[in-house]
């Protein structure tokens, strides 16, 4: 095969081109500190950054998540404390009024403050969190009590049919692949269900589904307190039932909160790996992406020295003419 000028400069120009191209490469590598800029300079090497960058962000929704339920859970749990702190309050008049040494000033007072913590109680039932009410399941538009202190909803506080799914209106956050906590408290778990035999007030229902219209047992207990007040001598021993009811609620109360307490605890947990798991993905997507400077300078060096070694050895290639032979 006959070798022409042409075919020597051609090749020439090619091979100068990728000699080029190679340094451009590097050079860019350093410039930008990644690997590649486009799908085409490490086609598996974009698609695993793709994946990881996909999974950091599911981490990172899957951490908004938790915290939202935390934030939930500890609007919960400071509403619990409160209702901790009338239901103390409420159990000391009630020992008070229980010895029978006051006076009818003395009864008034008890008898205002019983009304205004009964109030206050109602308001806790309604407490709200980023504008839901957070005792009332999926019907967090509605408020849990009325000015009575009767429920304005309906709450499936279990499932009544073991052969369907669950309907208790309990939703649930997910901050893992597999993984999700149970965020709200049903009210009924905490105010209970007001149940009379012979207009005795009964053994509190904290589990059954609650029906709109139904008395809160909470409510109820501090009506009978107040009722017990109008002659706290003649009640039939109502001030020291109410004693023992309210020691009730209080220790309904607090496994309610050892249960949030445990939740929050597990999603502090939760929260830790999260980060874990954020920090470790982070390091496998750089470790995938990020330009080796040290080597990457090495390289450049390297293509920079073979490029203009190619220049040098193409002058000599291309530096001969007709002119040169006729000297």
């Amino acid at each position: 095969m006959r070798v022409t000028n042409n075919m020597l400069v051609g090749n020439l120009l090619y091979n100068l081109n990728q000699n080029l191209g190679r340094l451009d490469k590097i050079n860019e590598q350093i410039s930008s500190k990644k690997k590649f800029s486009v799908p085409s300079d490490d086609p598996i090497g974009a698609s695993k950054s793709l994946k990881l960058r996909t999974d950091i962000s599911k981490i990172q929704q899957y951490k908004r998540n938790a915290e939202d339920a935390e934030s939930w859970m500890r609007e919960t749990e400071s509403a619990l404390i409160e209702i901790g702190s009338v239901l103390h309050r409420a159990n000391e008049l009630a020992v008070q009024m229980a010895n029978e040494t006051y006076s009818d000033e003395d009864l008034e007072k008890v008898k205002a403050e019983v009304e205004q913590l009964k109030k206050h109680l109602i308001e806790i039932g309604n407490t709200t969190y980023a504008g839901r009410h957070i005792f009332t399941g999926y019907k967090t538009d509605k408020k849990l009590l009325n000015e009575e202190g009767k429920y304005e909803v309906e709450l499936k506080m279990k499932d009544e049919d073991k052969d369907k799914d669950n309907k208790k209106e309990v939703f649930e956050y997910n901050v893992g692949v597999s993984e999700s906590v149970k965020v709200n408290t049903l009210g009924g778990r905490v105010f209970g269900i007001a149940k009379y035999e012979y207009n005795e007030l009964k053994d509190p229902d904290f589990e059954n589904n609650v029906t709109g219209g139904e008395k809160s047992y909470l409510i109820a207990v501090f009506d009978q307190f107040e009722k017990a007040l109008e002659d706290p001598k003649n009640n039939d021993g109502e001030i020291d039932k109410t004693i023992g009811r309210l020691q009730t609620c209080m220790d309904q109360t607090l496994s309610v909160r050892a249960e949030i307490g445990a939740k929050m605890r597990r999603l502090e947990l939760t929260k830790d790996k999260l980060d874990s798991q954020v920090l470790s993905t982070t390091e496998l997507l750089s470790k995938n992406e990020d330009t080796d400077l040290a080597k990457a300078s090495i390289d450049l060096k390297a293509e920079e020295n073979v490029y203009r070694a190619s220049l040098a050895v193409g002058m000599n290639i291309i530096q001969p003419s007709l002119v040169d032979f006729l000297r």
